[in-house]
């Protein structure tokens, strides 16, 4: 039965790829491809102790929270790129112009604030110099990167925000490059999920902001071209870093729901889930972002079991090679100091998991350019198709988004993780084709 269920599993995943491949134009048997064997003997890496190397090097600018509420995103991508870093280096470094040069990781501390995030990001890019950047949660923060990004002419790529509107005609410019899915692509994979499923009646409760209310609208969309026969029984949206859900859980409890859908990040997205279980509401959340080990184990097996994730990884992907990499990670963690010593960072999980598999592409690609000339990164990186870890990738050319499939999984116990909470199962996934939009129709470069 086992060898039955691993034989399924295989004809899902293969007949995905194809349909994968058959979405992406011009694609040939010789992409790039991530390795897992050139993957560096990480044991001696500690997110805490990691030092920049001196001389002549690859500069990255990293914007995040690193202080206030948001705090805990910077801890979470100062550890996938020290990761890229320390990895990349102790191979000896990328081959740019004309040399090996090693990777610097540079820290600019947004404080989730738009006036700081403007200024540190100005001070990347004209004191510190980096040759690209990465960042940043909150789509609102990701726009002023992007604006700078496009004034200073540096490559930013975008591994977090999700707004579509952030590469439409108002917004878009060629600097940037968004390697996570959309708010349109989470409403459609969501929905296309549930199109094969018998629940019917869901609320929306976001964060109010432009992304909460564009993932919102994503969602009812695709409800009505999937599964026009559901209901949405509520929708609601409330404020950032808010510590009392207890007024919006009561709605959803009165409104006859059957799935919660929501966008929250954290901290909003623990404390929406703790409070909701705290006052016996055990609908499943079928959300993006509840994807932290931390969350599980706060609400324990029985309030993580049924949480429905979407995302564009999941760990739970079983190929030889992802069973390799979370070896090699968890190996590497269980030597880690605080804060980075609990079972938050044990496997590579959530939203950080991701976005560390496509910083591997982008420094593939910059290695592919050859060069640190933003130009030359550019012309490579737009139409690139790569084998990542966890799934084939394009970017599309005209827009600078990433088309790929996506996975869907609930959450289960038991599990080879965590004793103390449910977590993903075997994803089910969701082909390219159902969960990419368009590109913007008001983009002129997309209409050639």
């Amino acid at each position: 039965m086992k060898s039955m269920r691993k034989t399924y599993w295989n004809i899902v995943i293969a007949g995905s790829v194809f349909t994968m491949l058959a979405f992406i134009p011009s694609l040939t048997a010789a992409m790039p491809a991530f390795d897992i064997n050139r993957v560096s003997d990480m044991s001696g890496y500690d997110p805490t102790t990691f030092e920049n190397p001196e001389g002549d090097v690859v500069k990255i600018g990293l914007i995040e929270a690193f202080s206030g509420p948001g705090a805990f995103n910077g801890q979470v991508y100062w550890l996938i790129n020290t990761w890229l870093a320390y990895d990349i280096n102790k191979r000896g470094g990328i081959m740019v112009d004309g040399k090996k040069k090693k990777i610097a990781v540079i820290k600019g501390d947004s404080q989730a604030k738009p006036a700081i995030c403007k200024k540190i990001t100005e001070k990347l890019c004209l004191e510190d110099k980096v040759d690209v950047l990465v960042g940043t949660a909150g789509s609102h923060l990701t726009l002023i990167v992007q604006q700078v990004a496009g004034k200073y002419k540096t490559v930013f790529m975008n591994p977090l925000s999700l707004s579509d509107a952030l590469m439409d005609a108002n917004n878009f410019n060629r600097y940037v490059f968004r390697t996570t899915i959309t708010t349109k692509s989470v409403g459609m994979g969501i929905a296309y999920y549930y199109s094969k499923r018998p629940e019917n009646k869901f609320y929306i409760l976001n964060q109010d902001y432009s992304y909460g209310h564009l993932i919102g609208s994503a969602f009812k969309d695709a409800l009505q071209k999937y599964k026009p026969g559901a209901e949405i029984v509520g929708e609601d949206y409330h404020p950032l870093f808010i510590k009392d859900f207890a007024p919006y859980i009561t709605k959803v409890q009165a409104s006859g729901a059957q799935v919660i859908f929501t966008g929250d990040w954290s901290p909003d997205s623990q404390n929406l889930l703790i409070q909701a279980r705290q006052m016996k509401c055990m609908l499943p959340f079928a959300n993006i972002y509840m994807d932290s080990p931390a969350q599980w184990v706060a609400v324990g097996v029985e309030g993580s079991k049924g949480l429905v994730n979407l995302s564009d990884h999941h760990m739970t992907i079983d190929t030889p090679e992802m069973n390799k990499f979370i070896d090699i990670w968890h190996n590497a963690a269980s030597q880690w100091k605080a804060p980075y010593d609990t079972i938050m960072w044990a496997w590579p999980t959530g939203g950080g998991a991701k976005a560390l598999v496509l910083g591997y592409w982008m420094w593939d690609v910059v290695e592919r350019a050859g060069s640190t000339d933003s130009e030359k990164i550019i012309t490579t990186w737009e139409g690139d198709t790569y084998k990542s870890l966890n799934g084939v990738v394009h970017m599309r050319a005209c827009d600078h988004q990433v088309v790929r499939d996506v996975y869907v999984a609930e959450f289960v116990y038991p599990n080879r993780f965590y004793e103390n909470a449910a977590a993903p199962g075997k994803p089910w996934v969701v082909p390219a084709e159902f969960a990419t939009p368009d590109p913007p129709a008001d983009l002129e470069r997309c209409k050639k």
